[in-house]
């Protein structure tokens, strides 16, 4: 019996990898450019440290207080007599109705206090405080 062969072409393929490794490239460029780094509130307080920390996500409402007492809702100063209606204001905005609080370490308890009680009043369903990784 005979047997049967294919005949085969040779030929010489050559893969061009330059554009694979440029698009490799692109996509991690836009990828770089496209995701939300936790960029932290232009005020400058020194937070309580934590063995544990929980990043939160953007877009949330946070309320930063001074050492001084000043109070500001993301990023604007605001009087604690306003805080109030304010918040009436962003909250139904807001998916899960979460504040942030971010309380300078030396900042007066009471002050603390106040501005938790004002927005729980508003109708913020869960308060978070922001806190620093401790470090070793």
């Amino acid at each position: 019996m005979k047997r049967l062969r294919k005949n085969y072409i040779k030929s010489n393929l050559i893969l061009d990898l330059t554009p694979m490794a440029d698009m490799v490239l692109l996509l991690l460029i836009f990828f770089m450019l496209s995701s939300s780094f936790l960029v932290e509130p232009g005020i400058k307080l020194k937070l309580p440290k934590t063995k544990t920390t929980e990043i939160q996500a953007e877009n949330k409402i946070i309320i930063s207080i001074k050492k001084t007492g000043e109070i500001f809702l993301n990023n604007r100063e605001i009087k604690i007599e306003e805080l109030e209606n304010e918040l009436r204001l962003l909250l139904p905005l807001q998916k899960d109705r979460v504040v942030i609080i971010r309380a300078d370490k030396d900042s007066k308890h009471g002050t603390v206090v106040n501005v938790l009680d004002k927005a729980k009043i508003a109708g913020a369903e869960k308060l978070a405080i922001a806190t620093e990784a401790e470090t070793k």
